[in-house]
């Protein structure tokens, strides 16, 4: 007979992808995971994982018994969730994912706090800048700054946060400020390359007119920090989040260009996977960044960066 634990385990076998990786994750040597998986096999009967010296894969049966054991141990964690939350307590496990920007400035310290308002927790972040559909499978929830594309997650909306067009002073002082989107042609524009969109395509709205206009980056990163830092520098024109840079507004290391203009929302959004539902701890954590980014940090007076 299967316990819960002997899922959780092929599960991590699974996911590590070999016996070593599996060894360090679990704290023990790579004997004794070969030896646990074997007393698993020997149990059921079958051969589960294909291994080698760099591999180990599912094999079809360890591909049903995957799939079996992620709905089962999904149910399982839920019912404990319920039963807890009955209690009026918060625990098990937390699993989030956000941007690193986003992650390292707001989402790190506000999980800090949850953690410490149900100490039962236990609760981890993972950054990346990845799309979120592809980094929220293992995790309970994702926080992703914009609107959604994958309509397999369900969003809910956490806070406000638009889009800026930015320069530093010395920049517009030593090329002249942009009195229409067309000027930006003549501009050196600072781009954040991400989730495979065209970035290159900024997109503006004034009154019930739209227009979009193609730039031709002078510099592009994949890391919004450094995008930021370079228009810091005077290195050009950037968008970015509010906020990321709403402080540094404030403090007039940069200003608005085109304040006329408005470019497309990004509100700050929890995402969850459909089909596995939300459990209590994440009903609790949503609520939770509802009433701390209620009104956001980055619209507050006197908020810091």
């Amino acid at each position: 007979m299967l316990s819960s634990e002997d899922l959780r385990f092929f599960a991590l076998l699974a996911r590590q992808g070999n016996l070593a990786a599996a060894a360090r994750a679990l704290g023990v040597t790579p004997p004794a995971v070969t030896q646990r998986l074997q007393a698993l096999e020997a149990r059921v009967g079958l051969r589960l994982l294909d291994r080698s010296t760099r591999r180990a894969a599912p094999t079809a049966e360890g591909e049903l018994l995957l799939a079996e054991a992620g709905a089962l141990l999904q149910r399982l964690d839920a019912l404990g969730d319920d039963l807890r939350a009955r209690g009026g307590r918060v625990a098990g496990e937390l699993k989030l994912v956000a941007p690193f920007g986003f992650g390292r400035r707001h989402a790190a310290p506000l999980l800090a706090a949850f953690q410490a308002r149900h100490p039962g927790l236990r609760a981890s972040l993972a950054l990346s800048e990845r799309p979120a559909s592809d980094t929220l499978e293992g995790h309970d929830l994702a926080l992703h700054i914009g609107l959604l594309r994958d309509s397999s997650l369900i969003a809910f909306r956490l806070a406000e946060n638009a889009r800026l067009l930015c320069a530093a002073p010395a920049y517009l002082r030593r090329a002249g400020r942009p009195k229409r989107p067309e000027d930006l042609r003549a501009h050196a524009c600072l781009v954040i390359r991400e989730n495979d969109e065209d970035v290159t395509v900024w997109r503006f709205r004034r009154g019930g007119q739209s227009a979009a206009l193609r730039v031709n980056p002078a510099l592009a990163s994949n890391d919004g920090e450094v995008v930021r830092d370079w228009a810091l520098a005077g290195r050009g024109i950037a968008i970015r989040s509010e906020w990321d840079v709403a402080h540094h507004l404030a403090a007039g290391r940069l200003v608005r260009v085109l304040p006329g203009y408005t470019l497309p929302e990004a509100p700050v959004v929890a995402l969850v996977a459909a089909r596995r539902g939300l459990t209590a701890r994440s009903r609790a954590f949503i609520d939770f960044l509802r009433e701390r980014l209620s009104p956001p940090p980055w619209r507050r007076p006197g908020a810091a960066g």
